[in-house]
């Protein structure tokens, strides 16, 4: 054993009783964290709308984009500012490595996709530039060149951040807006939908009136597989009926 871990104040050696009972003493505080999380999404979805009145071009790989071609036909959208640019530290091998940091956990965008949301990187590299790190990177998502103030208007233009839309028709809207360390969430398919403004369109979700709402969990599946039914076979309800009594999905 090296010196360090000798110097250590670790926990107490506990029996296996006494483990769990301090585990479900401390289970007690992590279900009001999850309540807690649950009530400040339901809160984000009552925030106000603000309207974007202003048009906003891009550069993407098939050319010029507007902020409406960015949400690619869903009805909301999540633009994440990307800091890769002349400059930015890392600059012309690597974005900021926060940044590439946040990009190494990112979901499959398939499931955001599945709920009518895009989610798109946004930088000021131009597209050679971020095509190349993507390719060494192996990264798969939207990456858009900012040819405008977009950054400077919705608060990235110094920071990173994380803004979401929403559309009614071709009237684009901005719902919400995280940085700083609460960038430090985002990544997962849940991260993502509990900052937009229908949320994850679950049943179980507090939601205005006529807010978009399925069974919670049926609507998962393969990421490979959504363009088909296959989340609506019968076998996955069977298994969900299971794991709601087994594993309580519910609490």
């Amino acid at each position: 054993m090296s010196t360090s871990s000798l110097a250590m104040k670790t926990p107490p050696i506990v029996s296996p009783h006494e483990w769990e009972a301090a585990r479900e003493q401390l289970l007690v505080k992590e279900k009001a964290l999850t309540r807690a999380r649950d009530a400040m999404a339901a809160e984000r979805r009552r925030m106000p709308w603000l309207a974007v009145e202003k048009k906003y071009e891009f550069e993407g790989p098939n050319g010029t984009a507007s902020l409406l071609d960015l949400f690619e036909g869903r009805r909301q959208l999540i633009v994440y500012r990307a800091f890769f640019e002349p400059g930015v530290f890392g600059w012309p091998d690597h974005a900021c490595r926060g940044c590439s940091f946040g990009a190494d956990q990112l979901a499959h965008l398939a499931h955001l996709n599945a709920r009518d949301t895009t989610l798109v990187y946004a930088s000021r590299a131009p597209q050679a530039d971020i095509e190349r790190l993507k390719a060494r990177m192996g990264w798969k998502m939207p990456w858009y060149t900012i040819r405008d103030t977009f950054d400077i208007d919705f608060g990235v233009h110094e920071w990173h951040g994380t803004n979401a839309f929403i559309r009614d028709g071709d009237q684009i809207f901005r719902t919400y807006f995280i940085n700083n360390r609460g960038d430090e969430a985002m990544g997962t398919t849940w991260s993502y939908l509990d900052m937009t403004a229908l949320g994850r369109q679950e049943q179980w979700e507090d939601s205005p009136q006529g807010y978009p709402q399925t069974p919670p969990y049926k609507w998962w599946n393969w990421h490979d597989e959504y363009a088909g039914d296959s989340s609506l076979d019968p076998r996955w309800d069977k298994v969900l009926e299971n794991a709601k009594v087994t594993l309580n999905l519910n609490d």
